[in-house]
């Protein structure tokens, strides 16, 4: 059994395991509130221009100087971007100001000169204290900067999960996650008191790199530790950690307004992650193939000693290392290469599918999440929803992998999610609680088909290349997810162009994903002969024994966050 019988010897669901595993679920937590923050600390406010500096030092109470300096639009309410050229002292009189409402028939007439906010805006801070929107005027000609800001952090984190992800196979988990812990804790402070937008965003883009670094060293370390038995239900209750994030998220922002105190909130308890994070073990598995033998047995014996064995861990030493873990040493050797996924056809079409699946889910997801302040409902209490919708999507789609298959649940997921959001097109702007529910059914199902291409797509790439083709799928998904943002700025040309895409994209890629092969109850394939062996028809060479030792080694199966 390889080192799963080594695991076994050692205790596999041992003290050790439930520790280690819990203390490394923690930090999931705060990293949803890392991923969401800019739903909060970048809240738009009602804003509009501030009066002439002469009007501002009269003795006007504020609603008459609004009411002489700034116009109406159609709906009625005060212009966010334009005011009067000159202050209209006409609209004070009795019947002005009593029929302000028509204030747009009277002025026509008048063809009045209008100008931007040279003066600066003022903000109505009724939800947040204050947001970097407020304190750095991202509004008007500058509104584009608040998607470019979450552009910045995506783009983070598609660098961190490259260099992080490289560096962890080469240096090894637990000193990643360790610079990891550290690079957000320090990002994230130096976040929160930024003087300008660009280190604002300067240190947004270190805490993306760091939640990359994060999530994949956090995730290696609880599968590389546990048994293949409880490995699925593990790495869905690690799943779920990133849910109650969501949740989390949602209470503290209620009760820190201001956005540089919010900021710290979610950056400061890193530095405690780093301190807890000194005594993780390092995966004895990754010491092995890293040629670390004897660092691997003295963790071995650690790890027994802590789970009550101490007898049991001493009677590991490097002759029975190398007897039982031949088969993960065999198979370490030999070089492979993400060109690799592109080089046959089955495993070409296989990665051809699965980026479109993995890009248009993060890219949807992403679209939806953040940007909540559309739906016009109570932005904390929406928050709550969309992050509470996630437990029940989840446990559906369990049920589904289970009993319809791998293939049909990602396809469902997908074209169901897309019709939801093309569907919120047609329901009027006023119509909030229709629009909230189909929005909340839409973010469920692409957190469903989150959890499922993790799991599929690491049963349909081989063992061989599964490091490589996790990899690439991954860096799709974060592709998409810096490309959400800046499709919201289409809105200012075509309001209903963002939705048709955000919606046109999950539907394209659930037809894509019909054309992979089900993997329900299949073994896992080992070489890339196995997979077009299965994708022309002829029978896979793998044993139901060898597929079980495979599945020791699926640790890029489990969700990473979202």
């Amino acid at each position: 059994m390889g080192f799963g019988e080594l695991l076994e010897q050692v205790g596999s669901t041992g003290r050790f395991q439930v520790l280690q595993t819990t203390l490394l679920s923690i930090p999931v937590m705060l990293m949803a509130s890392h991923n969401l923050l800019q739903n909060f600390v970048a809240l738009v406010p009602p804003h509009f221009c501030n009066a002439h500096t002469n009007l501002s030092q009269s003795q006007m109470s504020a609603e008459e100087a609004m009411l002489v300096t700034v116009p109406l639009d159609q709906t009625g309410k005060p212009e966010r971007c334009l005011r009067y050229a000159a202050p209209q002292w006409h609209l004070l009189t009795k019947n002005g100001s009593s029929s302000s409402g028509k204030e747009g028939d009277t002025n026509a007439g008048l063809d009045v000169d209008l100008q931007g906010c040279s003066d600066g805006w003022t903000y109505n801070m009724t939800h947040r204290k204050s947001t970097i929107i407020s304190d750095w005027n991202l509004v008007c000609d500058q509104q584009s900067l608040k998607q470019m800001g979450q552009v910045v952090f995506m783009g983070g984190v598609l660098l961190g999960s490259v260099v992080f992800g490289s560096l962890s196979d080469r240096y090894g988990r637990r000193i990643l996650l360790l610079i990891s812990h550290l690079l957000m804790a320090v990002s994230g402070t130096c976040a929160a008191f930024s003087t300008a937008f660009p280190l604002f965003c300067l240190f947004r883009f270190g805490c993306g790199m760091a939640l990359s670094g994060v999530m994949l060293n956090t995730f290696s370390l609880v599968v590389e530790w546990i048994p293949t038995s409880v490995r699925t239900m593990v790495g869905t209750m690690t799943s779920y950690s990133y849910t109650v994030g969501q949740l989390i998220l949602a209470l503290i922002a209620y009760f820190i307004r201001d956005w540089r105190w919010l900021t710290l909130a979610v950056s400061l308890p890193f530095f405690v992650f780093f301190l807890i994070a000194w005594w993780f073990h390092e995966s004895s598995r990754w010491l092995v193939t890293s040629n670390n033998p004897e660092q691997a047995i003295k963790n071995l014996k650690s790890v027994a000693k802590f789970n009550g064995r101490k007898e049991e861990g001493e009677k590991i030493d490097m002759k029975r290392l190398q007897e039982t873990m031949k088969k993960e040493m065999s198979c370490s050797q030999g070089t492979h290469s993400v060109l690799d996924l592109f080089r046959t056809p089955t495993i070409r079409r296989m990665t051809i599918c699965l980026s479109a699946v993995w890009l248009s889910t993060s890219f949807a997801y992403y679209g939806i999440a953040m940007d909540l302040q559309k739906f016009g409902v109570d932005i904390y209490l929406i928050q709550v929803i969309f992050g509470a919708v996630d437990i029940p999507a989840k446990v559906i789609m369990v049920v589904s992998m289970t009993y319809i298959g791998r293939r049909i649940s990602q396809c469902g997921a997908l074209i169901i999610a897309g019709i939801t959001i093309l569907i919120n097109l047609l329901i009027p702007y006023d119509k909030q609680t229709a629009r909230t529910c189909m929005a909340v059914l839409g973010k469920g199902c692409l957190a469903a088909s989150f959890h499922c291409c993790y799991l599929y797509s690491g049963e349909l790439f081989p063992t061989i290349i599964r490091q490589n083709g996790m990899g690439w799928v991954s860096m799709m998904a974060r592709v998409g997810a810096m490309v959400a943002p800046m499709v919201l700025l289409t809105a200012d040309y075509l309001p209903w162009l963002p939705g048709l895409i955000y919606g046109g994209a999950p539907i394209l890629s659930g037809i894509a994903a019909i054309f992979l092969p089900e993997t329900l109850g299949s073994p896992l394939p080992d070489t890339i002969q196995d997979v077009e062996d299965r994708g022309t028809g002829r029978s896979s060479k793998v044993s139901r024994k060898e597929a079980i030792i495979l599945q020791d080694t699926q640790a890029d199966l489990l969700k990473q966050t979202t």
